[in-house]
C-alpha cells in the first residue's frame, strides 16, 4: 500500500504542475481577448471544451460524467479568473 500512496502522490504533483501550466494559458487568453474584444465566457468554447473532454474520457474508459463534473469546475473557475481582468 505504501509503494503505492507514493505513485498516487507522484501522480498528483504532475497533475497540480499541469494545472499551473493550464492556468498560465488561461493568463495569456486574458491578453488575447482584451485585444480582441472578446469576453471570458465563449459559450461555443465552453461547450466544446466539455464535449472533446467527454470524448477523450470515454475512449481511455475514464467516466465521461466524472471528466465532465471535473471540467465544468475547471472551466468555471477558469472564466472567473478571466472576468476579473476582462471588463464586461
Amino acid at each position: 500500500m505504501a509503494e503505492l500512496r507514493i505513485e498516487i502522490d507522484r501522480l498528483d504533483a504532475a497533475l497540480v504542475d499541469l494545472l499551473v501550466q493550464r492556468a498560465g494559458y488561461i493568463d495569456r487568453a486574458v491578453d488575447i481577448k482584451k485585444t480582441a474584444d472578446l469576453p471570458a465566457r465563449i459559450t461555443s468554447r465552453v461547450d466544446e471544451v466539455i464535449t472533446n473532454v467527454r470524448r477523450m474520457a470515454a475512449t481511455k474508459d475514464l467516466d465521461p460524467d466524472l471528466a465532465e463534473a471535473l471540467w465544468t469546475h475547471l472551466v468555471e473557475w477558469s472564466i472567473k479568473r478571466e472576468a476579473k481582468h476582462i471588463p464586461e
